[in-house]
């Protein structure tokens, strides 16, 4: 029984590519590239060494190629091991069992039920394996009844079998439970990958929302603007050359910076490349957007309160986008009855306020709600990155009123 305990230290070698519980790849070694190989020289290498002394163990009323077919009955299955696990142990178990009963001592190759022991536990859980291993020390106990007796083994000889088939399970228990260790930290790196992936795809859906705001609202704006001039410019071509010519010139300094606008967006977005950063409008261009709109015809003024004071970019922006798009709205829903449209900036240490109102007609109905187009829901949605508030609708005597209350220190 020295044999067996030497031996069970190939155990280890042989175990230690992946089981089918983890999937995972192989480490790279020679060892794991070839597994089978290394099943076969350990099956060979024990039935070799067996295979000269195993005649001992046989009694003498028994064929003498008895020891040889135990022997292979216990070294055979260990070649499925890894496909058939649970499989290979009982089988073995099995032998050893035809073996105590036809009255074979204990031989060389029964250390092959410890190893059978060592690859299930290190695959199947332990409602499968305890009984397995209670089951090894049973055998193991039935084994040294006889030798017990006849005072060829002591109590300590059988203790530290037992210690050995006990130690043997422990092992494998304990690389089981590396393997899932190893494949759930896997598993947990590739759901954060995937989580990464989707966080990626959620920034760039609401980038391609903004820059979809951005392109509505300087598009809708300035085209409308250019419309309106281009009508009024063909209606007077002949009665009033020089407002043409006028209104063709603004539609032409519309148009111009309709475009810078565009390129200083479109620059932002190529951040890769040096200098491509342009400056995006903000208060200080709400007086062109205001002389750009009376050009137009529409009857607008502009009142800005309070102190000029420092104001994020986007904050900036959102002031900015927010009048642009009230105007725009104005001139397409509020009718030709609009007679002043007033513009209120009012600015303070902690929020900055902007009220749009005019006088037209506002909705048709008191339960439709005006402009809830994609300009509307964009302004809405500018405004909550923000933090900032947003109150649309229809004022108590007539027209329609826009008001945006933004935090100075909201999310940038």
């Amino acid at each position: 029984m020295a044999m067996t305990i030497g031996s069970s230290n190939s155990g280890q070698d042989v175990d230690s590519a992946p089981t089918p519980i983890e999937g995972t790849a192989s480490s790279g070694t020679w060892f794991d590239k070839h597994p089978r190989v290394v099943d076969l020289v350990i099956v060979l290498a024990v039935f070799s060494y067996n295979l000269p002394i195993q005649i001992a163990s046989v009694p003498d009323n028994l064929w003498s190629g008895s020891g040889i077919l135990v022997s292979l009955g216990l070294c055979t299955p260990y070649l499925f091991r890894r496909r058939f696990p649970l499989r290979v142990f009982i089988v073995i178990l099995l032998v050893v069992a035809v073996q105590l009963l036809l009255g074979i001592g204990l031989l060389v190759a029964d250390v092959m039920l410890l190893f059978a022991l060592y690859n299930l536990a290190s695959r199947h859980r332990w409602a499968t394996t305890i009984p397995a291993a209670s089951a090894v020390v049973l055998m193991l106990l039935v084994a040294t009844a006889a030798p017990i007796r006849l005072r060829y083994m002591s109590i300590g000889d059988v203790g530290l079998l037992v210690f050995i088939a006990v130690w043997t399970w422990t092992w494998g228990a304990l690389v089981k439970a590396r393997r899932e260790h190893v494949a759930s930290l896997r598993q947990r790196a590739l759901q954060l990958e995937r989580e990464r992936e989707a966080h990626g795809q959620v920034v760039a859906a609401r980038e391609r929302a903004r820059i979809a705001r951005e392109i509505h609202d300087i598009v809708s704006h300035s085209l409308g603007v250019v419309v309106v001039l281009a009508d009024g410019a063909a209606s007077t071509t002949h009665s009033d050359p020089d407002r043409a010519q006028k209104a063709m010139e603004t539609v032409r300094d519309t148009g111009r910076g309709a475009l810078a606008e565009m390129r200083s967006m479109l620059g932002v977005l190529r951040s890769d490349e040096p200098g491509s950063h342009a400056p995006q409008p903000g208060i200080g261009q709400v007086d062109q957007l205001i002389e750009d709109s009376r050009a137009a015809g529409l009857p607008v003024t502009l009142k800005i309160q309070g102190e000029r004071i420092p104001v994020p970019t986007g904050v900036d922006l959102a002031v900015y986008r927010t009048v642009q798009e009230a105007l725009t709205n104005i001139r397409k829903h509020a009718g030709s009855q609009v007679s002043h449209v007033e513009v209120l900036i009012i600015r303070s240490n902690t929020s900055i306020e902007v009220q749009v109102v005019d006088d037209g007609h506002g909705p048709k109905s008191p339960h439709q709600r005006p402009h809830e187009g994609y300009g509307l829901f964009g302004m809405r949605e500018r405004i909550s990155a923000y933090g900032g508030t947003l109150h649309t609708g229809q004022r108590r005597e007539k027209g329609f009123e826009v008001r945006a209350n933004l935090p100075i220190g909201g999310p940038e």
